[in-house]
C-alpha cells in the first residue's frame, strides 16, 4: 500500500466534513441573504443553533460516504464512479436527516435550506474529488504513488489487455516494468534487487495454468519482500486467505491481502500509537528521569545505547526491511556490544535461529540488570513510536545482521512496523524459540484488530512484573 494512497484516504474524511459543513453554510447564507430579498424570512433559526445542526449533518454525510466506500484506500479511481457514489450517499444522508426530523415531530424551518444543503454537498464534495484526482495525477507525473508491476504468465490476451489499459490510462497509477512468461531463478534475482530498492511494488499473474508449486513460490517471494500479490480470477481454485476481488481493464483480478493493517487499519494504528505513546511518555517520564540518573551514577558512559562500538549509529530493521535509527537506555558497559559475536559467543542460548541471547551476560551493569528485568531499558522506544519508526504493538525489531539470516517465511514479520511489545512478548519473551516467535508474530499480522492491540497492551505490564523470560 502506497503512503500517498494512505495520506489521500485519511485526508478525505476531514475534507469531506469541511465541504459538507460549507455547503450547509452556503444554504443558510443564501436563504438569509440573497433569497431573503425575494422572499422574506418568516421563521426564527439562530445561527449558533444552525452551526451545531450543520456539524451533526456533516458527520452523518461522512458516515454515509464511508458506507458507500468513498474512503477505501486505493489508487486513482474513475471520477464517474466516485460522483455516482457521492450522489447516492448524499441523497441517503439527507433522507435520513429528514426522517430523523419527522420522528422527532419537528418541522424544519426551511425546506429550501435542506434542498440547497443537499445540492451543495453533492456539488462541493464532487468538486473536491476532482481536485484530489488532479493532485494525484500531478503526483503520478512525478512518479509519486506509481505501482510498479511485474506481469507473469502465458495468457497473451490478459497480458495485452492490461498492458494496453495501463498505457492508455496514464492516470491509472500502474506501470509495467517487465512482462515474463515464467518466474525463473534469473527473474527472481532481478526482481529481488528491484524490490530492495523500491523499484517493484506488485506482482500480477495472468496464467490460469500456473502450477500450485510455482504459485506458492511466487506468493512466498511476494510476502517476504512485502509486494502486493494479484492474480486473474481463473486461479481462484487455489484458495487464499484475505482476498479482495476487483477489476483491471475489465478483467477480474484477485489481490491477496497480507494483513488487515493495510489501508484504514494502518491509519487507525498510527493515530492510536501517537495518542497512547504520548500518554505513556507522560506517565513514565519520572521513571525515565530516575533511570538516566542511576545509569550516570552507576557506570561511566552515555545514558543511551545509540551507537555501536566503532561509533556508527545503532540501527534496527523496521517495516518492509528498512533500517531505522534506534536507541534505548544503556544497560551494558560501553564498547562491549561486539563481544556477543566473539568471546561470549559460547554463552548464546539461542543457537538455533538468527538471534543471539546471552543469559547472565557479564557485560551488563548493576543498574542494567535491573532495568532489563523490568524492560525499563526499552522505555525510550516510546519516542521512536511517536516519531513513526516503531509501533506500540508489533514484532520486536532486530539487528541488521540478524535479519540478514532470516529465511523467506520469517521475513513476513517485516510486513508491519516493529513494536515495543507484541504477541510473542506476552507469550514467553526470551523463553520462546525464534520459530515460535515468528509464528506468533505472523498470527498477529494476519489477525490484527484494535482489540488485539488493546489486549496485548493490557497484558504487557503483568508479564513485565512477573519477569518471565527476562534476561
Amino acid at each position: 500500500m502506497k503512503k500517498s494512497e494512505l495520506a489521500f484516504a485519511a485526508a478525505l474524511v476531514p475534507v469531506d466534513f469541511g465541504l459538507v459543513f460549507l455547503a450547509a453554510l452556503t444554504a443558510y447564507s443564501l436563504r438569509f441573504g440573497w433569497l431573503a430579498g425575494l422572499r422574506p424570512v418568516v421563521f426564527d433559526l439562530p445561527f449558533h443553533e444552525y452551526l451545531l445542526l450543520a456539524a451533526g449533518a456533516a458527520i452523518l454525510f461522512v458516515f454515509f460516504y464511508a458506507w458507500a466506500g468513498l474512503y477505501a484506500v486505493s489508487g486513482p479511481r474513475r471520477l464517474k464512479t466516485e460522483v455516482a457514489r457521492i450522489f447516492f450517499a448524499s441523497s441517503t444522508a439527507i433522507l435520513t436527516f429528514i426522517v430523523f426530523i419527522f420522528f422527532r415531530r419537528e418541522l424544519f424551518s426551511s425546506r429550501f435550506i435542506i434542498l440547497a444543503a443537499w445540492f451543495f454537498s453533492f456539488a462541493y464534495v464532487s468538486l473536491g474529488r476532482v481536485a484530489v484526482r488532479l493532485v494525484q495525477l500531478l503526483l503520478l507525473r512525478f512518479g509519486v504513488g506509481i505501482h510498479r508491476v511485474l506481469l507473469i504468465g502465458g495468457d497473451e490476451r490478459t497480458t495485452k489487455l492490461l498492458t494496453a489499459e495501463f498505457s492508455r490510462r496514464t492516470g491509472s497509477g500502474y506501470k509495467i516494468i517487465r512482462t515474463v512468461p515464467t518466474f525463473d531463478d534469473d527473474i527472481e534475482l532481478e526482481m529481488a534487487g528491484l524490490a530492495a530498492t523500491d523499484g517493484l511494488d506488485e506482482i500480477i499473474i495472468t496464467n490460469p495454468d500456473i502450477s500450485r508449486q510455482e504459485l506458492s513460490r511466487l506468493l512466498g517471494f511476494a510476502e517476504s519482500r512485502h509486494l502486493t500479490f494479484k492474480y486473474s480470477a481463473d486461479l481462484l481454485a487455489t484458495h487464499a486467505k484475505n482476498i479482495d476481488i476487483g477489476t483491471l481493464a475489465g478483467i477480474p483480478i484477485v489481490e491477496v491481502k497480507g494483513t488487515s493493517l493495510d489501508g484504514w487499519g494502518k491509519i487507525f494504528k498510527r493515530i492510536f500509537d501517537i495518542i497512547f505513546s504520548l500518554i505513556i511518555i507522560l506517565l513514565t517520564s519520572p521513571i525515565m528521569i530516575l533511570t538516566a540518573l542511576a545509569i550516570v551514577i552507576d557506570s561511566k558512559g552515555p545514558v543511551f545505547f545509540s551507537h555501536l562500538d566503532d561509533g556508527t549509529p545503532l540501527t534496527r530493521i523496521g517495516e518492509h526491511g528498512r533500517p531505522f535509527r534506534y536507541l534505548k537506555f544503556r544497560s551494558m558497559k560501553p564498547g562491549t556490544h561486539n563481544q556477543r559475536y566473539g568471546e561470549l559467543a559460547d554463552l548464546d542460548t539461542r543457537r538455533e535461529g538468527p538471534l543471539v541471547k546471552i543469559k547472565n551476560d557479564p557485560r551488563v551493569t548493576r543498574v542494567g540488570r535491573f532495568i532489563r528485568q523490568y524492560s525499563i531499558d526499552e522505555l525510550p522506544e516510546l519516542f521512536l513510536v511517536l516519531y513513526g519508526s516503531m509501533s506500540l504493538v508489533g514484532p520486536r525489531p532486530h539487528l541488521p545482521e540478524e535479519v540478514a539470516q532470516y529465511k523467506d517465511h520469517q521475513r513476513r514479520v517485516l510486513t508491519v512496523k516493529p513494536g515495543i511489545t507484541g504477541l510473542a512478548q506476552v507469550s514467553g519473551r526470551a523463553d520462546l524459540t525464534f520459530d515460535e516467535e515468528v509464528k506468533l508474530d505472523t498470527y498477529y499480522i494476519e489477525n490484527w484488530s484494535p482489540w488485539l492491540d488493546l489486549a496485548i497492551l493490557f497484558k504487557t505490564p503483568f508479564v513485565v512484573l512477573s519477569r518471565k523470560g527476562a534476561y
